[in-house]
């Protein structure tokens, strides 16, 4: 007898990829939608959580869904369908709109039609705003309204009381066949002698009787049409316990998932990086070792190799204020996404809670701006920058060119898309970035650059001249040996990707967080290795450019990562609207570059520890 509150999230499509609230159309309101309190990665989501006609119904006021008291036929409400919204209905059923709903904090699932190799059920989330078919008796293509909800409750019962636990909550569809017709929908041309908003009374279902769907013609949309929301609701006893009451839902339906493949390629990835370790370090020792001989016999004046840029190894880079904002932001992202997974790891983000992961994201990234801060300022002072540049690149680093063009890339993709964007629930994205950025972001970021450290010294003095560069072979060509460089950590998480991706733009949940986190640092030990390779065979051509080179060499790998995505949108997706396709390549295009910004500090400050550590190990005259 307890009420059951079922609310209203969102409307859905992984066409569109556009969310809009659920009163975007015209469904059955409650006399007065309350809006659930939300958290900041709800709204940035574009998640709506109002309570819906299902828990007070306009006709009778009273709350009409409650655990264990099974109803069918009930009227939600009768509605008239206008102009304006016969054409929204008939937009969201081309773009395969979903209608979200939560009972319990579960999303509603509806039965996919397809089982796997194993003959397990898989679901999916949400239902059909309607369907497209050929009319039973005009023969003609008409659009049709899912305007009857059959709930199926699952519950577990507590053996030592007498209450009930709530774990499942399904939808029900049925097969409706007539004349040229079939579709899984639930459409009803519900008819009635005299409506009566008190105690109205169908012909074509009763009380306390299944309601039969295909027995019945199929409601279609169109202008003044008199459309009556029903709904039935069960309640069916399971054996699944409330802690994997969301198992249904983090089943991967997906068929080209292979377990086997991604641990094989982990495996083959590790193991090349432990390899090229192991050669570095044999031939580092060799090269120090004779080095430091030659010197002891006083034939140093042979010098050849990476000891000859000894004198020029340390010059300062051109742009070394946008190197240090760069490597900042870096260390910002890093810090984001290392405490994100840990977090993830131990169960504090699970898809059980909405938004929570979104959340975490921003506020660490906001709070991470005081580590970009400080590791910006420190890099900079060794550069012995001046005063005046020092608050310039405080400014820059609080303001944050990298964070300043991402934004640049947001806002457009957001606002000048026309209305469908600003009438889409997602429409918030426009103000709280900004917002975000302005309150709390910069003045992190400005802060944290007054820590005080004393300035990063360098092992050995930088020469007043620049000594010539010798020409360079071809396969050390600057642009080559960057474009190789990204491949490895590419290669790395590619795989990965694949499910990432799937789980952003194909409504699913991702939840292998620890596979996950085993990719990351994966991903770092490849970025760190390929670059110090690179870096060291560069300086044995004598070199000794290698500030930005190592930057942009892990960083390359997200050009890859940008093609990937563009594969995956003409190979996975059946987006065909500008809008949705601008939308997609918008976030792709931010997701690359924070990628380019995580991988290449990572490369830049793992090349930064390499060359200290072997000219500091050497003897220079």
């Amino acid at each position: 007898g307890d009420p059951l509150q079922v609310k209203a999230s969102k409307l859905s499509s992984t066409k569109t990829q556009l969310p809009y609230d659920y009163y975007f159309l015209s469904y059955c309101k409650p006399p007065k939608i309350v809006n659930s309190a939300e958290n900041l990665g709800e709204v940035l989501q574009g998640d709506r959580i109002e309570n819906s006609a299902y828990n007070e119904s306009i006709s009778v006021p009273l709350f009409i869904f409650k655990m264990m008291e099974e109803q069918s036929c009930k009227v939600a409400c009768r509605v008239k369908i206008d102009a304006a919204s016969a054409k929204n209905f008939k937009a969201k059923i081309d773009d395969e709109y979903r209608v979200i709903m939560i009972l319990d904090n579960l999303p509603v699932a509806v039965i996919w039609d397809k089982h796997d190799g194993s003959q397990r059920i898989v679901y999916e989330r949400g239902f059909r705003v309607g369907f497209k078919g050929i009319h039973p008796v005009s023969k003609d293509m008409k659009y049709f309204i899912n305007n009857h909800l059959h709930f199926s409750v699952m519950y577990h019962e507590d053996p030592e009381t007498d209450s009930a636990r709530i774990v499942g909550f399904e939808l029900i569809f049925s097969l409706t066949i007539s004349s040229l017709l079939l579709a899984i929908a639930n459409s009803m041309k519900h008819e009635y002698k005299e409506w009566d908003d008190k105690n109205p009374k169908l012909s074509t279902c009763k009380p306390g009787t299944p309601t039969i769907v295909p027995k019945t013609a199929p409601q279609e949309i169109k202008v003044d049409e008199e459309v009556v929301f029903t709904y039935d609701v069960s309640f069916k006893s399971s054996d699944i316990r409330w802690a994997s009451r969301w198992d249904i839902y983090l089943y991967m339906k997906d068929n080209q998932i292979h377990w086997f493949s991604i641990m094989n390629s982990l495996i083959i990835m590790l193991f090349l990086s432990v390899m090229v370790a192991m050669v570095m370090m044999r031939t580092l020792y060799r090269d120090i070792a004779v080095y430091n001989q030659l010197d002891a016999q006083d034939e140093a004046q042979e010098e050849s190799g990476w000891k000859l840029v000894h004198g020029d190894v340390f010059r300062p880079p051109s742009n070394t204020t946008l190197l240090c904002v760069y490597a900042g932001t870096g260390v910002q992202v890093f810090g984001m996404t290392l405490v994100t997974m840990i977090f993830a790891l131990l169960g504090f983000l699970s898809p059980s809670s909405r938004g929570s992961l979104m959340t975490a994201m921003v506020l660490l990234y906001m709070s991470m701006g005081l580590f970009a801060g400080y590791s910006s300022a420190r890099l900079y002072k060794m550069f012995r920058g001046t005063d005046f540049k020092f608050q310039n690149n405080r400014l820059q680093n609080s303001l944050n060119v990298p964070r300043s063009s991402l934004f640049g890339i947001l806002r457009p993709q957001r606002s000048d898309l026309g209305g469908e964007i600003f009438r889409s629930s997602a429409f918030w994205y426009n103000v709280w970035p900004c917002a975000l950025m302005v309150l709390f972001v910069s003045p992190a970021g400005f802060s944290g650059q007054f820590l005080r450290r004393p300035p990063i010294e360098d092992p050995i003095k930088t020469n007043k001249i620049p000594r010539p560069i010798p020409p360079q072979p071809r396969h050390m060509n600057p642009i080559v040996s960057i474009l190789v460089g990204g491949v490895l950590p590419f290669g790395a998480v590619f795989i990965e990707l694949f499910f990432i991706l799937t789980s952003m733009w194909l409504n699913q949940f991702y939840y292998i967080f620890g596979f996950l986190f085993i990719v990351f640092i994966i991903l770092l030990v490849t970025c760190a290795e390929i670059t110090i390779v690179l870096c060291y065979f560069h300086l044995c051509s004598e070199d000794y450019r290698w500030w930005w080179r190592a930057y942009l060499t892990a960083g390359s790998s997200a050009l890859y990562l940008f093609l990937y995505s563009a594969y995956y949108f003409f190979t996975k997706l059946e987006i065909t609207k500008l809008v949705s396709g601008v939308l997609y390549f918008g976030y792709m295009v931010i997701g690359s570059y924070a990628f380019f910004v995580l991988t290449g500090t990572i490369g830049f400050y793992a090349c930064f520890w390499f060359v200290r550590k072997i000219y500091s190990s050497v003897k220079i005259d």
